[in-house]
């Protein structure tokens, strides 16, 4: 299984071989193979650019040998028997994972490469399929097999904005570079947010435009897609909770940002109240027309073919009462106890709802049908025969700030399970014998914009013929200085200890200015960092960079970079992308809010836990790539998502006699500082 990289999820990776060097059981490199999907990915509207790719896709037979494959070949049976009835979506127009058929069509060629022993039949039959099914199934397929197969556990996989860059970038944009390809003059073009200062929501479209949070986004739902099955391969160790953390701490996130822009928070959506805030976004698809607008305060109506409104209030009450009475109802009618650390997962595995979901005819899909039912909006009725609506593309969702009310809606109803849990005991918390002495920064949090440039080649359609010119677009995007945490730890047990360390922080004043009580806080914690020490007796003095953060990663590498870096590793060299495998978590310029010129202020708190007792796996202190998990996904921490935060927390007197624990006040700052494109 490829190495995932999980938002806030830590692991217990060993050290992985160098990129370039290695071999699969039919000799084929780690570069070759990254070469291969360079290739696979680049200009997907068009022919295949590498000779030995183009002649698989012309002469290569699926069916020819059927050994190759781990299914007998009973995946590509059924995906040729519908590609020669021309049953499959045509080329150049647009795809939606959440349609139903094209989901189907996509996930069949997942099945075909995902059953395939060695790269040649995986490479083969990719090459052959980008040649004959719909472009936008091409690329989610080949994503998610290499994502998943452990035939490409070392490629890095392009960025999605330069592969399909309509879904990123703003049509006006688009339409420049469409002018530089025909005039053969390069060009490089500045992108901007959808709205304008007459819209408030535009002070944190900084945020959900994020290319690198679209990014994020779009990548978790392939590590942990909702359609997965545990036959093709492997079990998604915790689905249903990684599902609700990942999304809390996108509310929590945008909820800072809000508060750096003094904005009011997020309000849920309510089904039978108006969408105050509409959208236009801006973009148009490669084929097929421009994405739908939404105006100010909709009012919901039914979908026709996918869910009345009325029934979307019915799974919710029906989930509501599952929290209340402490248990789910499976489909055989038994009892699942959800009044426990794990009822969590069980939850999340409903409300998204994944096909690891114990009941989905009782409970049915909330979140999958809510983003449906909200991205038709504009167009409920098929009366104008409209595309897919933003929210209807896990690429383009978090670009509608209804995103984040639709999630702080369902944020609010995991909130109500947690909170119906027994709050943690003093003796629960404590790690006795060691003590948290003092807590410090290194450097300013301070935060800044900087316009960041990529290449827009994809976005334009192409002949060899006409060669290419230098087209790219630059957009403003947030970062922060470099900083660490400073943590002193005291460790009386008389013997060498293994501790866990986790950093949160939330806003200390609520939009009106008030305090956040400690429960209030915590439940608005964003996760910085958890790493797994080893305390020796006596004081250990603890100095974590903010680059080493367990729950951010690295931007991916730009084709070119891929195309650069592959060349070099053919010939013998590292190519130094071993950081990149993997691109789940969130952009690391995105750890710290944007803070403002005032200083935002926050509390940091620290905790400091028993490493042993927390550990699910072994080495975790050993290890530095704490993004990575390996072996088939074991979550490496047995402790639930956010602990020891997670539950209520009625008398915070308890936290603050723990001497394990460490809570100081800290202000961000953006002092409006602005690094421009040359």
């Amino acid at each position: 299984m490829k190495v995932l990289v999980l938002f806030a999820l830590v692991a217990a990776a060993a050290a992985w071989p160098s990129f370039g060097f290695q071999s699969d059981a039919g000799g084929v490199s780690d570069a070759q193979k990254q070469h291969d999907i360079n290739f696979l990915l680049h200009k997907i509207y068009g022919d295949i650019r590498d000779d030995a790719l183009k002649a698989k896709a012309d002469s290569f037979d699926p069916e020819a040998d059927l050994s190759h494959y781990s299914d007998d070949g009973e995946a590509v049976h059924t995906l040729i028997r519908d590609l020669k009835d021309d049953r499959l979506l045509q080329q150049k127009h647009w795809f939606s994972l959440f349609n139903s058929r094209q989901r189907h069509e996509a996930l069949m060629l997942f099945d075909v490469l995902i059953h395939c022993k060695d790269w040649d039949t995986f490479v083969s039959n990719a090459a052959y399929f980008r040649q004959r099914m719909n472009e936008g199934e091409f690329v989610n397929a080949l994503y998610v097999a290499v994502i998943h197969s452990s035939l490409a556990e070392y490629v890095v996989l392009p960025p999605l904005y330069e592969v399909t860059p309509h879904l990123f970038t703003n049509s006006e944009v688009i339409e420049a570079a469409y002018r530089a390809k025909q005039t053969q003059k390069p060009g490089k073009f500045k992108s901007s947010f959808t709205g304008t200062k007459k819209n408030p929501e535009q002070r944190v479209a900084y945020f959900g435009e994020d290319i690198g949070m679209n990014t994020h986004h779009v990548t978790w739902h392939m590590e942990f897609p909702f359609w997965w099955q545990d036959k093709y391969s492997h079990h998604l160790d915790r689905k249903g909770e990684n599902f609700f953390w990942v999304h809390h701490q996108l509310t929590v996130r945008f909820d800072a940002e809000r508060l750096s822009n003094y904005l009011d928070p997020v309000d849920e959506l309510h089904w039978e109240k108006p969408i105050v805030q509409g959208f236009a976004p801006h973009t148009t698809y490669k084929y097929g027309g421009q994405f739908p607008s939404r105006p100010d305060n909709a009012r919901f109506e039914d979908v026709d073919g996918v869910a009345r409104i009325r029934d979307l209030l019915i799974v919710e009450s029906r989930i509501r009462d599952a929290i209340a009475h402490g248990y789910i109802v499976d489909r055989e009618g038994k009892h699942i106890d959800i009044m426990n650390e794990r009822g969590i997962d069980v939850l999340g595995d409903i409300i998204e709802s994944s096909l690891y979901s114990p009941n989905v005819q009782y409970y049915g899909a909330l979140h999958n049908t809510a983003h449906i039912v909200l991205g038709r909006q504009s167009d409920p009725h098929g009366k104008y025969d409209l595309p897919p609506g933003v929210l209807e593309h896990f690429e383009t969702a978090t670009r509608d700030p209804s995103f984040f009310r639709l999630h702080k809606y369902m944020d609010n109803i995991f909130k109500e399970h947690k909170d119906t849990l027994p709050p943690y005991t003093a003796e629960e918390l404590t790690f006795a014998g060691v003590s948290v002495d003092s807590i410090a920064i290194e450097g300013a949090l301070e935060t800044y914009f900087e316009d960041f440039e990529y290449n827009l080649i994809n976005a334009v359609d192409d002949t060899e013929q006409i060669p290419d010119v230098e087209i790219s677009t630059y957009v403003p995007r947030l970062n922060h200085k470099d900083f660490a945490f400073k943590i002193g730890v005291s460790n009386n047990k008389g013997e060498e200890t293994l501790a866990t360390v986790r950093i949160f922080a939330w806003p200390h004043l609520d939009n009106n200015g008030i305090e956040f009580s400690f429960d209030e806080g915590r439940w608005h914690a964003i996760e910085l960092d958890k790493f797994w020490v080893k305390l020796g007796t006596g004081v250990t003095e603890i100095t974590r960079k903010c680059s080493e953060s367990a729950v951010t990663v690295p931007d991916v590498p730009s084709f070119a970079t891929l195309f650069e870096k592959t060349k070099a590793a053919l010939g013998g060299a590292d190519s130094g992308l071993t950081d990149f495998e993997s691109a789940t978590g969130i952009p690391n310029r995105f750890l710290l809010p944007k803070g403002n010129e005032k200083g935002l202020e926050f509390d940091l708190v620290v905790a400091v836990t028993d490493g042993a007792a927390d550990a699910a796996v072994d080495g975790l202190h050993e290890n530095t790539e704490f993004n990575h998990y390996g072996a088939y996904g074991k979550y490496p921490d047995n402790r639930p998502h956010g602990y020891p935060l997670d539950r209520s927390v009625p008398d915070e007197r308890v936290f603050e006699d723990l001497p394990n624990f460490g809570h100081i006040q800290v202000k961000v700052f953006n002092h409006g500082e602005h690094i421009h494109h040359d």
